[in-house]
């Protein structure tokens, strides 16, 4: 996760090392590459996206989207979307 200078909440998982096991890294990346996405495709200057997962479970059990108020489409629009088109960061990985 980009937090050099960037904003970004985080519930305090371990962001260090190259352990690919660590869903928190891999999950962090995943949302900073969506948010991106989200905000060069549709109308928010800027986004913030909560992802949570659960052991055990490859897909988000919880995605929220919270434009600040800058965007045109609805956040539950780009919740969907998100859903719909984002592969999860933990197919394939440990759940160690």
């Amino acid at each position: 996760m980009d937090t050099y200078g960037g904003v970004g909440s985080h519930g305090g998982g371990a962001f260090s090392g190259k352990d690919p096991t660590k869903v928190d890294r891999s999950a962090s990346y995943m949302a900073r590459h969506v948010a991106k996405n989200i905000v060069a495709a549709a109308s928010p200057e800027k986004v913030e996206l909560q992802v949570a997962y659960a052991i055990g479970v490859a897909d988000p059990v919880s995605i929220m989207a919270d434009t600040m108020g800058t965007s045109k489409v609805a956040e539950a629009d780009l919740v969907k979307a998100v859903r719909r088109s984002s592969p999860s960061p933990r197919r394939g990985s440990s759940t160690t």
